[in-house]
């Protein structure tokens, strides 16, 4: 997005001026666009290279119950990791067979609304099925496309991937009610999904809660939407150099049973609390059932903040 930019700016001192001139009086002409059901082109989810993708790590989706097509969903997405290679790659890329395990059902992925600011990288996000997790757009995906469509959120957000670690399952979920609430104004059920390995394919620095550093982390995170992460993965040549490439560790997506939500326009306090606590106990059920089969211990639990 940053590169894409850049260019632009380069062209405006160029001979090929009137390319970004048309191009951003473009943008200002489709600015709502990624919330008014964006521009996904179907083709880019038969890419071979989202197979090789898969494969590397290789990520694996799981289901444990059905979705029925005469229902929409918010899928919640956990945990956050570093780049959220688990959401993306089964709830976009169509690689892990997402609409043969739920036929019928159109899965979407919101990721931060300032990334369709960018140039250029704005169509990228489009094309590829990606939407701003803003109220605007969830509803339009909720309300304008009938039923069967699955809007998937990862919740914890930026915020948690300052936690994420190997080892370490702390998911950032006790005050985000958000996805609570505009799943009761219509009438969408709410699942839980977890990643298992997610946190595997990076280490990072974490810094301790009340360290210089940890403020700096917050302080960006408020400003630009997202955490700067100090992390290293494997290098290109080699899996012990080291790199910017994630590990190879398997990720195992588990998407739970649905909770059952009524339409309610105006919900109340009491009322998003109930669904957020129903939502918490049946994303631990999803967790401690699941668990030992993929890569952890009896022993390990999840941490919610």
């Amino acid at each position: 997005g940053t590169v894409s930019l850049l260019l632009l700016i380069y062209l405006l001192f160029t001979s090929f001026w009137l390319i970004p001139v048309l191009y951003l009086a473009w943008i200002i002409f489709d600015w709502d666009t990624p919330e008014k059901g964006g521009r996904r082109l179907p083709c880019l989810r038969r890419w071979t290279v989202w197979k090789h993708f898969r494969d590397y790590f290789p990520v694996k989706l799981v289901k444990t119950h059905d979705l029925s097509p005469s229902h929409n969903y918010i899928i919640g997405s956990h945990p956050h990791g570093i780049l959220c290679v688990g959401a993306f790659c089964n709830f976009i890329t169509g690689s892990t067979g997402f609409e043969e395990l739920f036929p019928d059902i159109r899965s979407y992925l919101t990721t931060l609304a300032g990334n369709f600011r960018l140039p250029v990288f704005r169509e990228y996000l489009m094309s590829g099925g990606l939407f701003p997790v803003t109220r605007r757009a969830i509803g339009y995906l909720l309300s304008q496309k009938g039923t069967g469509n699955a809007v998937a959120i990862v919740i914890g957000g930026a915020a948690e991937s300052l936690s994420c670690r190997p080892g370490v399952t702390t998911l950032i979920l006790k005050n985000r009610k958000g996805f609570v609430r505009m799943a009761l104004r219509h009438g969408a059920f709410l699942v839980p999904s977890f990643s298992f390995g997610e946190n595997d394919l990076f280490r990072q620095v974490v810094f301790e809660e009340g360290s210089w550093m940890r403020s700096v982390q917050r302080r960006f995170q408020k400003m630009i939407g997202f955490a700067p992460c100090l992390f290293y993965g494997r290098g290109l040549t080699s899996c012990r150099s080291r790199g910017f490439l994630p590990y190879a560790r398997p990720i195992t997506t588990v998407v739970g049973e649905p909770v059952a939500v009524p339409k309610v326009e105006n919900p109340s306090r009491e009322l998003v609390d109930r669904y957020h606590e129903l939502y918490i106990r049946a994303l631990l059920k999803l967790f401690n059932e699941n668990k030992t089969k993929y890569g952890l211990s009896e022993s390990d639990e999840l941490h919610i903040l």
